[in-house]
């Protein structure tokens, strides 16, 4: 089980980085990364909250060493990636897991990105700046998530996982 998890979660960080060079919406100091919230929905409703906090960190550290994303990937993904995940572990709804995913990077993660942006990028920007943007993304990528789920395999799979934990 637990080498399927991590095969599964190897996949979807192999997927975040790659498609980090391809598909990105630059807004300000940040770029906008719809494939990072359909990654943490997937993640959360398949893996779990663990899985789904260490995947959107991967991502986010892999894309920052090869220099195509910014240190402000890592509040909105990883705070996304944590309330989707608790979410849906209380819920098992897929649709509260997808605006866990929304309100934790969209606010959440867009208020804790002004200090870094202000301490650690030296951008001078005001205190909600980038919740328009990430909510954006977001919610892109939360519906695209939802799509996803809807297949019948990838639903199978997240119920085999799910009744097992």
């Amino acid at each position: 089980m637990k080498t399927k998890k991590l095969t599964i979660s190897a996949m979807f960080v192999a997927i975040g980085v790659v498609a980090g060079n391809v598909i990105y919406i630059p807004v300000g100091a940040s770029k906008c990364f719809p494939v990072q919230h359909t990654i943490n929905v997937l993640s959360a409703v398949l893996l779990g909250p663990s899985y789904a906090v260490l995947n959107a960190f991967c991502i986010s550290l892999l894309r920052n060493i090869l220099q195509t994303g910014s240190l402000l990937a890592f509040p909105g993904s990883m705070i996304g990636a944590f309330i989707a995940g608790i979410v849906f572990k209380r819920t098992k709804n897929k649709y509260l897991c997808a605006l866990g995913e929304v309100f934790g990077t969209g606010i959440l993660g867009g208020l804790v990105a002004f200090p870094i942006a202000l301490l650690v990028m030296g951008k001078k920007t005001g205190a909600f700046v980038y919740i328009v943007p990430f909510l954006l993304s977001t919610v892109g990528g939360s519906i695209i998530a939802l799509i996803i789920l809807k297949s019948s395999v990838v639903l199978k799979l997240g119920e085999k996982y799910n009744n097992r934990r």
